[in-house]
């Protein structure tokens, strides 16, 4: 969740908690009122009562109060003291039942112990509490929707600077010349943001530069010493003049040498791949693609009697030829290294995946490690950067590679 969004559910939830208790108070205060000024209209109606005692006549009674109901019952002896209580009674002035404030006391009118009832109706106070509780709470409702508004609107506007560096945070690319663009703003946090970043990324910037000549530089160097040592390996292995042991132990070199080679340019290709220096894109038939490289391992299959079934559809990706070829070299090679002799290898293509299977006694690996880098199985003679390459490659241009085995065969599986 957004930290702009998080705010405003806390300040709205505080704003109709704060609005739903102040409601309530203030209704409670003016029940409260409402029944202390009823009160008093029953405390003088009782004493119009006790003035009119002589007569018992409850009529003119009635008359003093609208919606006013008194009632007279008698009692032996007198035992109750001033009651005053809520009721629900049947206005017979309006034939409906009604909320109402009773007072019960026990009198002694003209000699005799009385029960009077003074029952009063609500409804005109409670219309008035409604008008009075909606003139006040509708407008404070108001005024709090106003300021949620106003400080989404300010919150909004107080956070688009952020918002837009982080944008360019997002769009800052260390093999790009341009710098980390700046932005303007009043608010000295987000400055002091801004200037912390343009700093870290210039910084950043000028280590990576170290870095990437550091690569480039060692990586060229070492080419030059290790042809120099293959062409003198190879001269030695043709000469006549060697022993048995010193032409295998040449053998030996020139194999450990061949794999120096082959490491030194799979690091190569990977650091360019984790810093997308492979820019030259272009509409890639990986049909044609995989048609090409199954070609050039015609040979590999042939010497290990593998049989291979392809079921191909047409399938264009955007990305670099050269990618393209090692991505599909990757795999083809692992699945014909790995394989046993008679053994089959399955590669089918369509638009949404390229799935390649392979039979083998291998076991299988460790998903969670096959596309680590120098993860390889215990039988297993690569160097442990074949797969690490197709997961770089695959990362750069968002598919989805995954690795499985059952029943013998072992299977990748690229998503586009």
């Amino acid at each position: 969740m957004k930290l702009f969004s998080r705010y405003n559910q806390v300040l709205l939830a505080t704003a109709i908690f704060g609005l739903c208790m102040i409601g309530y108070l203030f209704y409670l205060t003016m029940g409260r009122y409402l029944n202390e000024q009823v009160d008093r209209y029953l405390v003088e109606e009782q004493l119009e009562v006790r003035e009119n005692a002589h007569s018992m006549e409850a009529d003119n009674a009635h008359e003093i109060f609208k919606d006013l109901v008194v009632d007279y019952q008698k009692i032996y002896q007198i035992s109750l003291q001033k009651h005053f209580a809520d009721t629900v009674f049947f206005n017979p002035k309006k034939r409906t039942r009604e909320f109402a404030r009773y007072l019960k006391e026990d009198l002694m009118l003209n000699g005799q112990p009385v029960r009077v009832t003074v029952i009063v109706s609500k409804i005109a106070h409670s219309e008035q509490i409604k008008g009075i509780f909606l003139s006040i709470m509708l407008p404070v409702a108001a005024l709090f929707v106003l300021l949620l508004l106003v400080n989404r609107l300010m919150m909004a506007r107080l956070w688009k600077p952020f918002r837009q560096l982080l944008l360019n945070l997002k769009s800052f690319n260390l093999n790009q010349q341009d710098n980390f663009r700046q932005v303007e703003t009043p608010i000295l946090e987000f400055r002091e943001l801004n200037d912390a970043i343009a700093e870290i990324s210039q910084r950043i910037r000028s280590e990576y530069r170290e870095i990437k000549l550091f690569t480039e530089n060692a990586s060229h160097e070492m080419m030059t010493p290790i042809a120099v040592i293959n062409s003198k390996l190879e001269m030695m292995l043709q000469s006549n003049e060697l022993s048995e042991q010193q032409g295998k132990d040449i053998h030996e070199l020139y194999k450990a040498t061949s794999k120096l080679t082959k490491l030194n340019q799979s690091l190569l290709l990977l650091v360019k791949i984790d810093n997308n220096l492979l820019r030259d894109q272009q509409e890639v038939n990986l049909k044609d693609v995989i048609g090409e490289r199954i070609h050039y391992f015609q040979e590999l299959l042939y010497n290990k009697k593998i049989s291979l079934d392809l079921q191909l559809e047409e399938k264009t990706v955007s990305m670099s030829k050269f990618l393209a070829e090692t991505l599909v070299d990757n795999l083809i090679g692992n699945a014909i290294r790995h394989n046993h002799v008679n053994g089959t290898i399955h590669l089918s293509l369509t638009k949404n995946m390229l799935k390649i299977t392979n039979t083998s006694t291998l076991p299988a690996i460790d998903p969670e490690h096959a596309f680590e880098r120098f993860y390889k199985g215990m039988q297993s003679e690569g160097m442990g950067l074949g797969l690490a390459i197709v997961k770089q490659i695959a990362v750069l241009h968002k598919f989805k590679i995954s690795y499985s085995h059952q029943e013998g065969k072992h299977t990748f599986c690229l998503n586009f």
